[in-house]
């Protein structure tokens, strides 16, 4: 009996060592370069180039011809921050398949487009260089459709030119409240460098696990921890890193929330209430953390700011509902973009 005791611990903590790896954080398998080469995109990339602070820029996107049944229509999705156009990609064949054209742009300082050595970073020029994309394709009205800071740069684009916004779509956008304002400490560029520097595959799983899916995760999940992770540590990590340390200043002192009033386009928020995303929150003080991000109140309470505007609440369902339940989404934006 003894002999057989001593085979059967080996193989338990073996079976036990197996469970523990396949439930642990996906790592990044590959590397991108600093414009995200070598990730395939779901559909055609092409780039932009245009003239923008003195310098020479390329943006990427892609444009989705509707594959049936055309309805005349555009629908301009506006990725977040730790997102790419790429991660619209459900969103796009299901919303191509009801006859939209969709043009999906990576913005100056993300993904597939340049990451300048320097830039002056406003919501006012990422909309003025997704306005020049749209009459660079002739595209004179469209569905301006934005999740997380998208949902800052969609607002900004439809304050800045409401007569070629159709309509705009909010999808858990950030930017609901003020967080300075709040309390939320300010960083500085430097220091959000330095913390982008440290960007793990872990840590990026971990972050998106919690705010993004509400703790659950799906094996289709895992591309995007590997978008991410892989770009921020290829060649260009440290223009990435600078990049992305650029925008989060702009994303944290440059709120749209005061005028959500001012919109005159018709809008629809769709709200994941379980989202608890709010810039600054993981240096605030407990009691001021306490005050922030809470989705389930901020969607009822920017819906009321804004003018006409229908909410679409998501019970239970975190910061990226286009990525974590993409049929259900995706039904719940086609069906109120025919209304």
């Amino acid at each position: 009996m003894g002999p057989t005791y001593v085979l059967k611990k080996p193989l338990a903590a073996l079976l036990t060592s197996l469970t523990l790896l396949s439930a642990a954080p996906a790592l990044a398998a590959n590397v991108y370069g600093e414009q995200l080469e070598g990730f395939t995109y779901p559909y055609t990339l092409q780039h932009f180039n245009f003239s923008s602070q003195q310098q020479s820029l390329s943006m990427g996107y892609m444009d989705v011809k509707p594959q049936q049944n055309a309805n005349g229509k555009t629908v301009v999705l506006m990725h977040g921050k730790n997102f790419c156009g790429a991660t619209w990609e459900e969103t796009i064949r299901d919303l191509s398949e009801k006859g939209y054209r969709v043009i999906a742009p990576d913005q100056i300082g993300f993904c597939s487009s340049t990451k300048p050595a320097n830039y002056q970073y406003t919501f006012q020029q990422l909309a003025e260089n997704t306005h020049q994309l749209l009459t660079k394709l002739g595209v004179q009205k469209a569905v301006i459709i934005g999740h997380s800071t998208g949902g800052m740069v969609a607002t900004r684009y439809a304050l800045m030119y409401p007569n070629q916004t159709e309509k705009l779509v909010l999808v858990n956008p950030i930017g609901l409240e003020d967080w300075k304002a709040k309390g939320a400490p300010y960083r500085t560029v430097d220091q959000w460098y330095e913390r982008e520097l440290k960007l793990s595959a872990e840590g990026i799983k971990k972050y998106e696990q919690q705010t993004y899916y509400v703790g659950r995760w799906k094996p289709e999940y895992d591309k995007w921890v590997d978008m991410l992770a892989g770009l921020n540590s290829g060649p260009g990590h440290k223009k990435v890193a600078w990049n992305s340390a650029l925008i989060y200043d702009m994303i944290f002192t440059q709120p749209v929330y005061y005028e959500f009033k001012d919109l005159n386009v018709p809008t629809t928020l769709i709200i994941g209430t379980s989202d608890t995303t709010a810039i600054g929150s993981d240096i605030a003080s407990p009691a001021v953390k306490a005050t922030l991000g809470n989705y389930k109140v901020l969607g009822k309470e920017v819906a009321k700011l804004i003018p006409g505007a229908r909410l679409i609440e998501l019970p239970g369902m975190g910061h990226a509902p286009q990525m974590e339940e993409p049929a259900k989404f995706n039904q719940t934006l086609i069906d109120d973009l025919a209304r």
